[in-house]
């Protein structure tokens, strides 16, 4: 429903009719604009109530000559959007993407991705809202990844790159997470146990896809590719990818997998990584990595930034480090998105 659908036209004061179309006109913009304020008015005070996200960024080269990843943060949506859809108050976007055979693709998906979500995001008040940005969503990669093709198979020679992509968007306190290849994303939750303790959970917000996993190997087989050494054609270790164009034929889509979860006041923070962390981390080290840096005694204060932001950033920074002190060679890039209530 719209938030002003019931509210009455203001009424004259005095009962004669306005002396001129100007002044009509005039009333009318003016009536416009203080059902504009009390829009702004009421979507400022339900934000309020609603988690605010933050996002930072670590980004290793490791021992590759090039960085083939790419990420984008963008707390506030909004400024890609024509508008809000009626009662949604704030809308964030996160994304990690890891390239192969190049960066092109991963670069491409950054930049285009989220504009193409912001095309087809769902506008007014509707009843089916959840189905409605899960298509959008789902029509956003297909879109991005038709393009991609489009500009890959016109160049001479024919660009070869492919990316993963792992996207969190946030409407409000609802969390969607899209994802194709092997990036992943990864939530810390905090519940209280029988005996009173309180214990982090990690909750897994991605699905990996990789020929290895039964449903992709059957559906690259039923399109006439192969599974060889756990790799499509016993090359590309993804079974769902932005570009890749010759292993399109041989059953590598680019539909992801969308999970979504609703934010409670006992959620942390939120990771996204590419596989480079996950190499060598577990998800459940992730967390406890991430969990023992925010909770250390002495923080080193930065100009501008508080406490917890320092500490989140510290976090970040030190466990894309770790990844690559741990004996990780590929690129690493991990997004931190901290969960305020």
């Amino acid at each position: 429903m719209d938030l002003f659908d019931d509210l009455p036209e203001p009424t004259q004061t005095s009962g004669s009719a306005p002396s001129s179309i100007h002044e009509e006109e005039t009333r009318t913009k003016r009536r416009r604009g203080d059902q504009e304020e009390q829009q702004e008015e009421i979507k400022r005070v339900c934000r309020e109530g609603l988690p605010v996200l933050k996002g930072y960024v670590a980004a290793r080269r490791g021992e590759r000559e090039e960085m083939q990843d790419a990420h984008v943060l963008l707390p506030d949506m909004s400024c890609c959007l024509s508008s809000l859809p009626g009662h949604v108050s704030h809308i964030s976007y996160f994304a990690v993407f890891d390239g192969h055979g190049g960066a092109r693709a991963s670069q491409y998906a950054a930049e285009h991705l989220h504009l193409n979500l912001a095309k087809r995001f769902p506008s007014g008040d509707n009843e089916n809202e959840d189905k409605l940005i899960k298509k959008c969503l789902l029509d956003a990669f297909r879109q991005t990844d038709e393009d991609f093709l489009k500009k890959a198979s016109s160049q001479k020679p024919s660009w070869k790159d492919g990316s993963t992509a792992t996207c969190l968007l946030v409407v409000d306190d609802m969390v969607y997470v899209a994802n194709l290849g092997d990036s992943r994303a990864v939530m810390c939750r905090t519940e209280t146990a029988e005996d009173g303790q309180k214990k982090s959970l990690t909750l897994a917000l991605s699905k990996e896809h990789n020929p290895t996993i039964y449903e992709e190997r059957m559906r690259i087989q039923r399109s006439g590719g192969t599974v060889r050494d756990g790799r499509v054609l016993g090359v590309l270790e993804v079974s769902r990818s932005i570009g890749d164009g010759q292993y399109k034929r041989c059953g590598v889509i680019s539909t992801p997998d969308i999970r979504r979860c609703q934010l409670t006041a006992n959620d942390s923070f939120i990771i996204l990584a590419c596989d480079g962390l996950f190499k060598v981390f577990s998800a459940d080290e992730t967390v406890k990595f991430v969990l023992g840096v925010l909770q250390e005694d002495s923080v080193e204060p930065k100009a501008s930034l508080t406490d917890q932001e320092v500490r989140f950033e510290a976090a970040c920074q030190q466990l894309a480090s770790e990844a690559v002190r741990r004996g990780c060679a590929d690129n690493v890039t991990v997004i931190l998105v901290s969960i305020d209530h």
